[in-house]
């Protein structure tokens, strides 16, 4: 199966367990892997037949940002589902990276994989 790779998908959220966490916005970075069968728009060149990154990239920015959450567990498996369920993909790898979690890291980060039921 071919893949559709979206990363570094830069979101802001109200993130954490912690009542400052929810005083302003942190940034989520995110890498979505999709399975996808692109021959069908390689051969047409028509959008209708390729999965819209741009639209579902703007799809789970408006979910992250509907509501705040405590945990990037919450996120990916919330994440996951859209992207599934709302755009037909038969398998995605969620990557949801939380910057300012540790101080001292780069990034903490959590990844799950799911697929279609």
């Amino acid at each position: 199966m071919d893949k559709v790779f979206v990363e570094g998908l830069v979101v802001d959220a109200y993130i954490g367990v912690y009542d400052w966490e929810h005083e302003s916005t942190q940034p989520l970075v995110l890498d979505l892997t999709m399975a996808w069968d692109n021959a069908k728009a390689a051969r047409s060149e028509d959008l209708a037949d390729a999965l819209d990154y741009d639209s579902l990239s703007k799809a789970v920015t408006a979910l992250i940002q509907q509501r705040p959450r405590a945990l990037i567990e919450t996120v990916a498996e919330e994440v996951a589902e859209l992207i599934l369920t709302h755009f037909k993909v038969p398998q995605v790898t969620v990557k949801v990276g939380k910057p300012q979690a540790v101080k001292a890291a780069r990034q903490t980060a959590v990844e799950i994989t799911r697929k279609a039921s």
